[in-house]
């Protein structure tokens, strides 16, 4: 008797290890050497690629996807060009749905390094006002359509919102939202849990928490909140943003 409870234990535990790793290969929807895509809700992908950076070396940089119906937008793009050729062929030839709209957040290469291979597919790209007269201080290749406080596009049946609540990680950088899901793409604006400060080149740090803090009071049922760098996580993410930068 004890040896047959005994092996029903050890296959009960096979099997929930089995299913476990399972549930964890199929979060993971694509990946290669220089980008990653997984899924982190039932609509919505976090894309990552990598940065070169002087100060911090190789940088995973996060950017969002959310998929309705045949459509998706795409929040940030890819750090080159080439690796935003990949993530379109993720979207269009192996999920067989059509871009809408590509959304830079703000104007570091992290967010449109591989805008023109958008363009070269005939994306729409959007920014802010801001990030387009920052980014051309740096860059030829600039978004293509502007806005100034807030930008809605219909995906799918689905409404998505990209916003600007004020100045923080730079002086330009928005917000993308998805009320249906409550998915925020915080971009740099917003920190994972534990992060130091970061980049400040760019920063206004005494606004910084003053504009997450609009963030929480305007979207108060946020459920998933997307960092531009490191793991993603619940509304939790805005309070330590706040905590981080309140006293400068």
């Amino acid at each position: 008797m004890f040896m047959r409870k005994y092996i029903f234990l050890v296959f009960c535990l096979f099997v929930f290890t089995s299913a476990t790793k399972a549930q964890d290969s199929d979060a993971v929807s694509y990946s290669s050497d220089v980008l990653k895509i997984e899924k982190i809700g039932d609509n919505v992908f976090k894309h990552v690629s990598y940065l070169e950076t002087e100060a911090y070396g190789k940088v995973a940089c996060n950017g969002m996807i959310f998929i309705d119906e045949n459509e998706a937008i795409v929040y940030d793009t890819p750090t080159t060009d080439g690796v935003s050729a990949e993530l379109i062929n993720w979207i269009e030839n192996i999920q067989q749905k059509r871009i809408k709209a590509v959304v830079i957040s703000h104007f570091h290469a992290d967010c449109l390094g591989g805008i023109g291979e958008f363009h070269k597919h005939g994306i729409r790209s959007y920014a802010h006002k801001r990030t387009i007269a920052l980014a051309r201080e740096k860059t030829a290749v600039l978004p293509k359509s502007s806005f100034r406080k807030r930008l809605n596009i219909k995906v799918g049946d689905k409404e998505t919102q990209t916003i600007f609540f004020g100045t923080g990680h730079t002086r330009d950088n928005v917000v993308g939202y998805i009320p249906e899901e409550k998915v925020l793409f915080g971009g740099c604006l917003i920190k994972q849990m534990n992060a130091g400060k970061g980049n400040l080149e760019d920063a206004d740090v005494d606004q910084w928490a003053l504009t997450v803090k609009e963030i929480r009071e305007v979207l108060p049922d946020i459920k998933l909140v997307l960092p531009g760098h490191g793991k993603e996580g619940g509304a939790e993410l805005l309070d330590y943003t706040i905590e981080l930068f309140k006293n400068n």
